[in-house]
């Protein structure tokens, strides 16, 4: 197969799912304030750290497909 259809795979998914991932977070966060407001800060700087760690994961796919496209 040709190796750019694995690098469109690969950023796609790599793309994708993080994002997923992203707004499954933030919704469960924005319920929990919701539910209580004074956990407010602390929850907001779990989810930060939560969604850095997604992006992370994106990044790497990117890394991924980068080397499929040029090695």
């Amino acid at each position: 197969m040709d190796k750019n259809l694995f690098v469109a795979l690969t950023i796609a998914l790599g793309a994708a799912m993080p994002a997923i991932a992203i707004g499954m977070l933030a919704s469960k966060a924005m319920e929990a304030i919701g539910r209580n407001p004074e956990a407010a800060s602390a929850i907001q700087t779990s989810m930060i750290l939560a969604i850095a760690f997604c992006e992370a994961i994106a990044i790497y796919a990117l890394v991924v497909a980068l080397i499929i496209k040029f090695v």
